[in-house]
């Protein structure tokens, strides 16, 4: 039985996600584009993963450089978010995306977008094709979280505030 795609876009509405802005560089031209499919594979070897469609810019320059580096977002950076999500109209070329945003670059050459909770620099030690996307597998070469703030997250297509749960009490 088949899954209609509205039925599955529908269904992940509803799963929460982290914002993370996924960058790379290649014959000295850099990308960077907004990614929520991210997540911890392993701590040992440290690696995670990306998932990103074949059809964007920022693809191309992980597939060919294989290396990428990873900004969590907190709260307060939805602008960058939009920015390289290419929400922003005014935005037609991939070099206009980083236009006013501070960046580091990570020991990999890939950009860190300074301000972000945490940072991830990776090199792809596997890949996993799928019809319309590349996931992405990097071993993590350098991580840091320089901000204890919260995160970016993204529900039901809005930004959201986390509330932490009151936790009972241990006896």
């Amino acid at each position: 039985m088949m899954v209609d795609s509205n039925a599955l876009r529908q269904t992940m509405r509803q799963w929460v996600t982290g914002v993370t802005i996924v960058t790379s560089v290649a014959d000295g031209r850099r990308g960077g584009m907004t990614v929520s499919s991210f997540t911890s594979v392993s701590l040992e070897p440290p690696t995670v993963l990306v998932c990103l469609n074949k059809t964007t810019f920022t693809h191309d320059l992980v597939q060919k450089s294989k290396i990428f580096a990873i900004s969590l977002l907190g709260v307060g950076q939805e602008e960058i978010s939009n920015r390289f999500a290419g929400f922003d109209p005014s935005i037609l070329d991939h070099d206009q995306r980083f236009e006013g945003v501070e960046v580091a670059t990570g020991a990999t050459g890939a950009d860190l977008i300074v301000g972000a909770i945490g940072w991830l620099d990776c090199r792809v030690t596997a890949t996993h094709d799928t019809t319309t996307h590349t996931v992405f597998f990097g071993e993590v070469i350098y991580a840091h979280a320089p901000l204890d703030r919260a995160p970016l997250v993204y529900y039901n297509r809005n930004y959201q505030v986390m509330t932490p749960v009151e936790q009972p009490q241990k006896p």
